[in-house]
């Protein structure tokens, strides 16, 4: 049972930390945002759906998410991702120790490097939406008072 509502309150969490970055961030935010849902979508309806093959989804879901990332790492060159790719590189040590020791997955060691992974990818996003946000703001503020300070006069 408290496998549920940790799983639960991580992807809860995940979800919010992406409607955050979707409403607050800028490009790159917005884009990671869209590719953490996916991941998170991929991965619980896979657990529902094909239990029998949720570790190689789960494999291949993080894989592709990674790349996604990359991506997007590249392309904005945004400072927050490079926590997101030592996080994923975490992930795929994980993934890969577990295949090759042949160590069946859903322990709690596993259970534990997954969520804490999950959950610094998320603050990753939403620390790096902060930012973002809060640099639009800054850079935003001192037009807004130029404009109002050049603002005619009402006349009486």
């Amino acid at each position: 049972m408290p496998d549920i509502s940790v799983r639960l309150l991580i992807n809860t969490f995940s979800v919010l930390g992406a409607l955050f970055a979707l409403w607050k961030g800028g490009k790159a935010e917005r884009a990671a945002a869209i590719i953490v849902l996916v991941n998170a979508l991929i991965g619980e309806g896979s657990h529902w759906l094909a239990p029998n093959s949720d570790d190689i989804i789960r494999l291949v879901n993080d894989g592709l998410t990674a790349m996604g990332l990359l991506v997007v790492t590249v392309r904005y060159v945004a400072p927050w991702m490079g926590g997101v790719m030592l996080f994923f590189a975490a992930q795929f040590a994980m993934h890969s120790y577990y295949m090759v020791t042949e160590r069946p997955t859903g322990d709690y060691l596993n259970a534990l490097i997954n969520n804490i992974n999950f959950s610094g990818i998320i603050w990753c996003l939403v620390i790096g939406t902060i930012v973002a946000w809060r640099k639009r703001i800054r850079t935003n503020r001192p037009l807004a008072a130029r404009a109002v300070a050049s603002a005619p006069a009402p006349s009486e």
